[in-house]
């Protein structure tokens, strides 16, 4: 069995913002194709996606950076 030095290792780690990630950017990739007829559903898969990406970016990158500033 493998102890870590610090507890910060032994954290599991929030993958729930990488699939928030990943979903969106699928969502952005695929909305294109899966809508070429109907344009109000294609638009309306495009803005999803970005926002879902962008939530999952912010929960990521941004919100983390925030918390390890002020632990600092």
């Amino acid at each position: 069995m493998i102890v870590m030095a610090h507890n910060e290792h032994n954290k599991p780690k929030r993958s729930g913002s990488f699939l928030l990630i990943i979903a969106g950017s699928i969502l952005l990739m695929l909305a294109p194709t899966q809508y070429p007829t109907s344009k109000e559903l294609g638009i309306l898969a495009l803005i999803s996606g970005l926002i879902i990406g962008s939530i999952g970016f912010y929960i990521k990158f941004v919100k983390g950076r925030k918390s390890r500033k002020n632990n600092a």
